[in-house]
């Protein structure tokens, strides 16, 4: 059955086989790029990525007042949509799994970026946060109810986790 264009009978595979194995529910995203070094091709980072059913290119560019020419989105543009689009779909997810019925579903980000830190300016915080706007309607579902599936996809998402609790980060140069 599909529900707000999710399928929950694959949802429900998958958490059948959670509880048999939890090691089923850990999935690796793995990604390789390289920094371009010729200015003619109109972007600096090309990475390939790669999914269940094909694999896509993305070539992001940082904006000029960044040194990049702003011929494609740059790295933070991916990181907000990257995050927005986890939290809305985690939010579609619940709400189906919740047997509630979207009949529109829309969202907007906005996150303020200082540079200060990342050119040597000052030892200011990068962000202070991001603000995220759910549009969300349902006939079987009250502004109450979908206050609390908001509340509960902002505790499941996986990038808005990755957001607000510590993750070790390890860089090294091969």
């Amino acid at each position: 059955m599909i529900v707000n264009n999710v399928d929950l009978d694959k949802v429900a595979r998958t958490v059948d086989e959670g509880k048999k194995d939890k090691s089923s529910l850990k999935r690796a995203v793995k990604l390789q790029g390289e920094w371009n070094l010729d200015p003619s091709k109109h972007y600096q980072f090309r990475t390939e990525i790669q999914y269940e059913k094909g694999r896509e290119v993305l070539e992001i560019d940082s904006p000029s007042y960044l040194g990049g020419g702003g011929n494609r989105p740059g790295p933070m543009a991916y990181c907000v949509a990257g995050m927005t689009s986890c939290l809305i779909s985690t939010f579609a997810t619940v709400a189906a799994m919740q047997g509630v019925r979207l009949s529109k579903l829309a969202v907007s980000s906005e996150c303020d970026i200082s540079f200060a830190k990342t050119l040597d300016v000052a030892d200011k915080p990068i962000t202070e946060g991001i603000t995220i706007e759910i549009e969300a309607k349902s006939e079987n579902a009250d502004k109450k109810r979908l206050q609390e599936l908001v509340r509960m996809a902002e505790e499941r998402c996986p990038a808005i986790y990755s957001m607000t609790h510590k993750i070790d980060v390890k860089t090294r140069l091969k």
